[in-house]
């Protein structure tokens, strides 16, 4: 299952243990289930809530306190203190049937703390935690962790470990029967066999080399998603180079997403370009085009024992595609092109979910003004995809409010099918990087292993908390493109550079870096 008991950049604090042996400073009557999980029965100012107990390491018992500014009533607990602190307001609930449990609750946070976290101990097994991620702009976020519970007893933990004036709110509790996890634990490995020709070596944490989708596979990673070019200029891309890393995903029983652009070269939002044997192309040979070349791809798959689990019928399709003919501006032949691809997908095996993917995660109103299009043009799909890049896309409340809004919409579980982080501002070629300075990162979020690690770890979070397990999981954006002269980013160019070295999960010595380790504790 999850979760969250470690991060390899960050040591777990020492207040963890002393929770588990200590006495608490204030101790309420334990009970089945959790009582004012709005803080709402005493007001302002009070350290230890009704129904709460708190303790505190060294002396930072007022640390923690009721105030007015909840979330959905009047009053929230915060963590605050001018002074350094460690604290942890709990209750310990007896009397549970054993199974699984989600403990769910509103956060904010100012993201400068040593932890900050909600957590499930003492419940028969090893703690379980999710942290807090930095809100900046003050919107509440909703955070989810789940255990099994054994011998019938269960603590609902809510801690912080601050330097001074560090702060953390919490809000509307919930403790409910049921598991929460996410199915897609992926990576875009599309440019790693053109990588490997040039070169690059991969390692393990520990320095010794390795393949790329072993090491990743072992540091948790599910699931494989590869780009399908017609006919690009360097050949990689192609359905023979699909089949081959394919093969190898498979191999390490991992599953498999396939990323039709339907071009010769990148396809996103600014660009949509036709495969230059279609280029004369009109609408109703376009149609018999890319089901002709969809089919073809998955059908060679399946032959070959790799059958894909999902698809993208066109990446980053919030402008269309394969335009003019499939513009959003003529929405019945955009759903025409989309529906074709569908089909094809379906042809070859009908179990392979298929996406639709949009650029710009926290867009609500440019997503649900897609999607009603689609849904009213009956175009088929089984899975919203999203790319989310928080130095683009904003804060993760707008992602969170987003993915809440389109799976409840749509009925449709919601995937982030692209996401990344810096791991340094260092540049390791010629090509100045796509996030080269600091100006350009999302507040809370530094360019280390650590804030790369964190800023994945609070992407997975949000998308694990989707209501309804609608969250399908996070695709990470080409962790194995790291700069090897001749794997640039222009298939026309063999001596273009990589932009995207820097948001690699290896680091300039080839070593898988921290975050990668994250998708182990889903």
């Amino acid at each position: 299952m999850h979760h969250y008991v470690t991060l390899r950049a960050a040591a777990v604090p020492a207040l963890t243990a002393l929770i588990l042996a200590a006495l608490p400073m204030t101790s309420a009557q334990a009970a089945t289930v959790p009582v004012n999980t709005g803080f709402e029965s005493d007001g302002t100012g009070t350290a230890t809530p009704t129904g709460w107990s708190t303790y505190s390491a060294a002396g930072h018992h007022s640390a923690s306190f009721t105030e007015a500014g909840g979330h959905s009533g009047s009053y929230r607990l915060s963590h605050w203190s001018a002074s350094a602190y460690k604290v942890e307001t709990y209750q310990a609930l007896t009397g549970l049937t054993d199974g699984s449990y989600t403990l769910s609750a509103r956060v904010r946070s100012g993201g400068a703390q040593n932890a900050a976290y909600i957590a499930l101990r003492n419940c028969g097994g090893g703690e379980q935690r999710t942290n807090l991620p930095p809100t900046p702009d003050g919107r509440w976020i909703r955070l989810v962790t789940s255990v099994k519970v054994t011998g019938g007893k269960c603590t609902v933990s809510l801690n912080s470990d601050a330097g001074a004036g560090g702060w953390a709110n919490f809000d509307d509790i919930t403790f409910t029967r049921g598991a929460t996890g996410l199915t897609v634990k992926g990576g875009d490995l599309s440019t790693l066999a053109k990588n490997e020709a040039y070169g690059a070596t991969y390692r393990y944490a520990n320095g010794n080399t390795g393949d790329a989708v072993t090491i990743l596979r072992s540091a948790g990673m599910n699931y494989v998603r590869l780009k399908v070019w017609v006919n690009p200029a360097d050949g990689y891309n192609t359905k023979k180079q699909v089949l081959a890393t394919a093969a190898r995903a498979k191999a390490q029983g991992m599953k498999l997403l396939v990323d039709f652009h339907y071009s010769d070269s990148w396809a996103d939002p600014g660009k949509q370009i036709k495969p230059a044997a279609w280029a004369s192309h009109g609408y109703e040979a376009l149609k018999k085009d890319v089901y002709d070349h969809t089919y073809d791809v998955l059908s060679a798959l399946k032959a070959q024992g790799t059958t894909a689990d999902m698809v993208q019928i066109g990446n980053e399709l919030n402008s269309g595609m394969l335009l003019p003919e499939g513009s959003t501006s003529q929405w019945p032949q955009l759903a025409g092109l989309l529906t074709s691809g569908a089909q094809a997908a379906k042809a070859v095996s009908s179990s392979t979910q298929v996406a639709l993917h949009l650029a710009e995660g926290g867009d609500n109103a440019g997503t649900r003004w897609w999607f009603d299009r689609a849904v009213t043009h009956k175009v088929p799909f089984d899975v919203i995809a999203l790319s989310y890049y928080s130095y683009w896309h904003g804060a993760l409340s707008g992602l969170q409010a987003n993915l809440d809004d389109v799976s409840g919409r749509y009925g449709k579980p919601v995937l982030v099918a692209e996401t990344a982080y810096a791991h340094t501002l260092a540049n390791a070629d010629s090509l100045e990087n796509n996030v080269a300075r600091s100006d350009q990162l999302a507040a809370g979020y530094p360019a280390t292993a650590a804030g790369q690690a964190a800023n994945l770890r609070d992407v997975l979070n949000v998308v694990e908390a989707v209501p309804g397990g609608r969250g399908l999981g996070v695709v990470y954006w080409e962790p194995a493109w790291t700069a090897v002269t001749g794997s640039g980013w222009d298939p026309a160019d063999p001596s273009s550079g990589n932009a995207w070295e820097n948001q690699a999960l290896f680091g300039y010595d080839g070593r898988v870096l921290p975050a990668a380790g994250w998708f182990a504790h889903r």
